[in-house]
């Protein structure tokens, strides 16, 4: 059975919404898509970094109980786990602060047995940190010598702004090795001050990877998969919205199993006809708009896409 392979940061995120804390939530990019994908029976396997502490026993445990693989989290004696707080806007939008500490980085990465497609996932500033990035490039070169499908999620925030020309190399390796990726207006305007989808595709992706998924929230989707595939998507309507912190990574969830649940195979991304591409993207729309109903960063329990 194809399975799910994701790496990146694990975080205890708390929701302030008025001033005041609402609650707390397991979070960090690669972690909700995770999630979401165990939830949904979807084998899944996480690699990350935890202080043996009690957040990381909490999240370990939530890991467990959502059908996610922990056996690939490393936990570090003397270290905390990592903290975030959420600050939730009048558009229930979120303002990230961040409480981390440094883990070790000279270390022999342990990686999980990769074989032919299935999915690699990974994304965010985890996978340009110079601290982070030889365990994802491990990954990353194993999963392409073993023929998985890579989803690259660009995801990159603001605060990083004034590292994003040092970091053009690994964001660039990140493009090639990627066979899917998903970037959202905001990630393109801050990298390269682009805010038309086909320009960022032109000009700055397509020559790394045929298939970019550029997402612009509550104003839909715009997809440029090669082959003369370009389709735009509106965004589902969300009958009551509680918070967009978890939608983006939702989204990743849903492409995922989109792929899955209609057995694409690397091999098969070159030939998806514009209706293969509208199955897909339905589901990645539909777990997005499911995640923005709750203060959780992930599907429901019991979702189903129909």
């Amino acid at each position: 059975m194809r399975k799910v392979i994701g790496i990146g940061e694990t975080i205890l995120d708390i929701i302030i919404r008025d001033g005041k804390p609402t609650g707390a939530v397991p979070g960090g990019s690669t972690f909700n898509t995770m999630v979401s994908l165990g939830r949904m029976d979807t084998p899944a396997v996480f690699l990350t970094d935890l202080g043996d502490d009690h957040v990381g026993s909490v999240i370990r445990e939530f890991m467990k109980d959502n059908g996610v693989d922990d056996t690939f989290v490393s936990v570090w004696p003397d270290k905390q786990s990592p903290v975030s707080l959420a600050f939730l806007d009048k558009d229930n939008n979120a303002q990230y602060e961040f409480y981390r500490q440094p883990f070790p980085t000279e270390r022999e990465p342990v990686l999980p047995e990769v074989t032919a497609d299935d999915v690699v996932v990974f994304g965010s500033y985890y996978a340009l940190d110079p601290a982070t990035r030889p365990s994802v490039a491990a990954l990353l070169s194993l999963a392409r010598e073993r023929g998985a499908l890579i989803v690259y999620d660009v995801n990159f925030r603001v605060n990083h702004r004034a590292e994003a020309v040092k970091l053009t190399g690994t964001l660039l390796e990140n493009l090639e090795f990627a066979d899917i990726i998903r970037g959202s207006n905001e990630d393109f305007r801050i990298l390269y001050g682009l805010a038309d989808s086909e320009a960022v595709y032109k000009q700055q992706t397509a020559f790394y990877c045929p298939r970019l998924v550029y997402t612009c929230g509550a104003e839909g989707v715009r997809l440029h998969a090669g082959g003369g595939v370009s389709r735009s998507y509106e965004s589902l309507p969300v009958p009551a919205l509680v918070s967009t912190i978890g939608a983006g990574d939702s989204f990743n969830a849903g492409l995922i199993y989109g792929l899955l649940r209609y057995r694409v195979r690397r091999a098969d991304l070159d030939n998806l006809t514009a209706d293969d591409w509208d199955h897909i993207i339905g589901c990645a729309l539909a777990f997005a708009a499911n995640t923005c109903q709750s203060l959780e960063n992930y599907v429901d329990k019991g979702f189903q896409v129909k």
